[in-house]
């Protein structure tokens, strides 16, 4: 008798103790997208549900709020685009959500709700920083000395000073999460294109830069603590803001005139996030710093969009040659290039320091 005693004594003890540690034995992984109300946030958020991720959803838009949020972008009417939303949305695909309404413009605002979701959960996978805004009112395209300082303060404040805020509250949580589990947590920073290329106007480059080069520099300081960071970029993508454009008139003159029924949708880097998160370590922290781009991670990895298509890369030649140079080689000839060679445009990349020469004058 006193040997299943003793046994069943240490079965108690074992699960006691379990209970105890069970914020650090979760095998659940944790995932913090700011920006995840809308666009490409919202969608990362959601498709990190089909993997079964807990996911707190971070933004300024919520169903408890009537008032209009201060530089938030027009979009169709009788869309749900809140936290709560998002967060519901999340669980649908399997996954946990949990909605945080926010300011992330408030400092030790950010520390606090890290602060307490690794409280909770014992972990912190991955940070998705993706909130950004333009100010409204004013068209983002423009020679910089003709643009009121709101431009600058508003895309730095959001699209990077938040940034930083959230990386650098964020990094003890995931140095511990790297100690505990012997995985490598990511911070993935949505940038664009615009950090390689001129793209709108100074403020806006200048941004996206930085941004960049926030995810390298990390990238070193983290990377012997088994973290990783990675700016990723995103095409030309059909958010509800851009749709919005294109129906109210505003998207030619926005855009330049590209044609967003080709753009990708906003779960195609829902995708790529996922596909990176499948990394082992080794690979993951092989990848830290680097700007990984959407498309190009699906032509590797072979996913698609959700239509089944596979968009190129914004520096293929199969994207720049029929939105750059086919219309200005038919504007000046006088004549349509031959219907077999648009077909046959290859899908060759660009390399970066091509990409990033300035625009032709």
């Amino acid at each position: 008798m006193l040997l299943p005693l003793l046994l069943f004594r240490c079965f108690i003890n074992a699960i006691a103790l379990s209970d105890r540690l069970s914020p650090y034995m979760s095998q659940g992984r944790v995932a913090v997208v700011t920006g995840a109300s809308r666009g490409i946030g919202r969608a990362i958020a959601v498709q990190l549900g089909t993997e079964n991720f807990t996911v707190y959803t971070l933004g300024r838009s919520s169903r408890k709020s009537s008032s209009p949020i201060p530089g938030q972008r027009p979009v169709a009417e009788g869309l749900d685009l809140t936290v709560e939303s998002a967060a519901e949305e999340v669980s649908r695909r399997g996954g946990d959500g949990h909605a945080i309404v926010c300011d992330l413009s408030k400092d030790n605002e950010i520390d606090r709700i890290l602060s307490e979701i690794f409280a909770a959960e014992g972990r912190l996978d991955i940070l998705v920083c993706s909130a950004f805004a333009v100010p409204l009112g004013t068209s983002i395209r423009g020679d910089f000395w003709q643009q009121d300082m709101d431009m600058w303060s508003t895309l730095m404040n959001v699209g990077l000073r938040q940034v930083y805020a959230a990386c650098r509250a964020a990094a003890p949580s995931m140095i511990e999460t790297a100690r505990t589990t012997k995985k490598a947590p990511l911070i993935c920073l949505v940038s664009s294109f615009g950090g390689k290329s001129y793209t709108f106007n100074v403020a806006y480059g200048v941004g996206k830069c930085a941004v960049d080069r926030l995810a390298s520099d990390m990238a070193y300081q983290l990377k012997k603590h088994g973290v990783a960071s990675i700016s990723l970029y995103p095409g030309l993508v059909k958010t509800e803001g851009n749709l919005a454009m294109v129906e109210d008139g505003s998207w030619d003159e926005a855009s330049g005139g590209l044609d967003l029924s080709q753009g990708e949708s906003p779960a195609f880097s829902g995708k790529a996030v996922v596909q990176l998160t499948k990394l082992n370590r080794e690979e993951i922290l092989e990848r830290s710093g680097n700007v990984e781009v959407v498309a190009e991670l699906a032509n590797e990895f072979g996913f698609t969009d959700i239509d089944g298509s596979q968009p190129p890369s914004i520096r293929s030649l199969r994207y720049l040659l029929p939105n750059f140079v086919f219309p200005q080689v038919e504007k000046e000839a006088g004549k349509p290039i031959p219907q077999w060679i648009k077909n046959n445009v290859p899908d060759l990349l660009v390399p970066w320091s091509v990409f990033s020469s300035p625009p032709p004058s």
